[in-house]
């Protein structure tokens, strides 16, 4: 026990220094300001580029944000995410496979609501409706030294935006006030190698050569045939003004360089791009009515609204203690005492010294010695040997009762007993005498060798000579009073 506790105290005390050492050698890591060149756009992040602020009042003002964590594949196995709006913001941490490029895009097929937020997102995830295509440009590029929390020098030189068009997207919104780093998106129709963009100052498009770039000049076409007149055809159902809708993107804010809010169909489902993720960021919600354009953007549907944390870092695999633990000492801690302990159990059972052989414990008590007698004396019918044993313990108990030596007269040893006692001095003399004469060889049989030990213990039991409780206790176990 002395060693266990001696290996208890230096085990505590190397856990105490351990702790000593690891909070002296921490070095806590002063937060820093967000920079726009490397923005972390997750809804945990409440500083300057994250969306936590976001996120918070979407679910304090009733609707349903839902934080991602799994892999966009679980979108196509669940039933309530087929009305539900996904949300990416920003350049994400974890790359989006073509896997997951393929699944949501899937997804969007099948009813999904897409939401791109980003100054230059992956072409992937924008498909060509139709004949139309999109492509997205970057004026300016943010460099390390602009602060994310500096609201004036990410807006600087910057006007607001009015809607081009009254719609969804930019219901109840007046202005809103994109970053100098937004970009600018432009969509084109591809035909035969061709393609038509607007002409500033001009009504009709211009059609330019992808090859040479230069305008492309065809012939004016020839005028046409007059023909008689034809009746007016009947208005068109509701289903075929579905099936002939126009893909074309509809753009609700733009000025004279670019779209900067655009929507269009893909499939069943909608894609909605934002090429600035300030306006749903937390440096820049609050300016002009950004925080009403992001809502109508991200909030446009019922149902739920997912921000993707997959891709964000914060995939569900990841343990959770371990990132709630992480830039602490704890880790390394928890480290050290997993290598105490390997070291302990590793140490307990190798062998430091000579082989040593097991104790051996004997487990044979003083009572099967008695059991096995008193078989062997009544299987021999040696009543006399069973009397004596026990008439040599009653001896000299009445002898120390008496005050005499063991060797003095039976006579001598009843007078003295009968003086002090109750007893009679005859019987107990005579009951004396006939186990004396028993055990020198007088016949006697079971039932009188009975009779004597009977005499014996009621001897014992008047003078309080009675045998000790752990004694009964076990002659009661083992039977041994019966056959005595």
């Amino acid at each position: 026990m002395r060693q266990r506790l001696a290996i208890i105290i230096t085990v505590a005390i190397v856990l105490v220094l351990l702790a000593v050492l690891n909070s002296a050698s921490y070095v806590r890591i002063e937060k820093t300001s967000d920079l726009e060149a490397k923005p972390n756009r997750s809804t945990y992040n409440a500083g300057a580029t994250g969306t936590r602020a976001l996120y918070d009042f979407l679910t304090e003002s009733g609707r349903k944000p839902l934080r991602w964590t799994e892999s966009p594949a679980m979108l196509l196995n669940r039933q309530p995410m087929q009305t539900a709006t996904f949300v990416i913001v920003g350049d994400t941490l974890v790359q989006l496979e073509n896997e997951d490029v393929e699944n949501l895009l899937l997804w969007v097929e099948s009813g999904g609501r897409l939401v791109l937020i980003d100054r230059s997102p992956d072409n992937r995830l924008l498909p060509p409706s139709g004949h139309w295509k999109f492509s997205i440009q970057l004026t300016q590029f943010p460099t390390s030294e602009i602060l994310a929390d500096n609201p004036e020098q990410m807006t600087q030189g910057v006007q607001p935006l009015r809607a081009g068009q009254p719609t969804l997207l930019t219901r109840s919104v007046e202005t809103a006030l994109p970053s100098r780093f937004a970009g600018l998106i432009s969509f084109y129709v591809k035909e035969n190698e061709k393609y038509t963009a607007p002409q500033e100052g001009s009504g009709g498009p211009v059609i330019y050569d992808e090859e040479t770039g230069e305008p492309y000049e065809e012939e004016p076409p020839p005028p046409p045939m007059r023909r008689a007149p034809t009746p007016a055809p009947p208005p068109p159902t509701v289903s075929a003004v579905k099936e002939t809708a126009s893909p074309a993107p509809v753009a609700h804010l733009y000025n004279e360089r670019g779209a900067l809010l655009i929507d269009y169909k893909h499939g069943a489902g909608q894609i909605v791009v934002l090429s600035d993720p300030f306006i749903v960021a937390n440096n820049g919600i609050s300016r002009a009515d950004n925080l009403q354009l992001a809502l109508n953007v991200v909030g446009g549907r019922e149902g739920l609204i997912l921000f993707d944390e997959y891709h964000q870092g914060h995939a569900v695999s990841n343990n959770r203690l371990i990132a709630y633990f992480a830039g602490t000492p704890v880790l390394a801690m928890m480290g050290q005492l997993g290598l105490i302990v390997l070291v302990v159990i590793w140490t307990r059972g190798r062998r430091f010294a000579r082989p040593l052989p097991l104790p051996q414990v004997d487990r044979r008590s003083k009572l099967e010695y008695v059991a096995s007698m008193a078989e062997l004396q009544e299987r021999a019918r040696a009543f006399d040997l069973a009397i004596e044993n026990i008439y040599a313990r009653t001896r000299r108990v009445l002898a120390r009762y008496a005050g005499t030596d063991n060797m003095a007269p039976r006579s001598e040893i009843a007078a003295r007993v009968a003086s002090r006692s109750k007893l009679n001095r005859p019987q107990l003399e005579k009951l004396m005498h006939d186990c004396e004469e028993a055990i020198n060889g007088a016949p006697i049989t079971a039932k009188r060798s009975l009779a004597l030990v009977a005499g014996l213990r009621e001897v014992e039991r008047v003078l309080g000579l009675r045998m000790r409780s752990r004694e009964i206790r076990q002659a009661k176990e083992q039977g041994v009073g019966d056959r005595v």
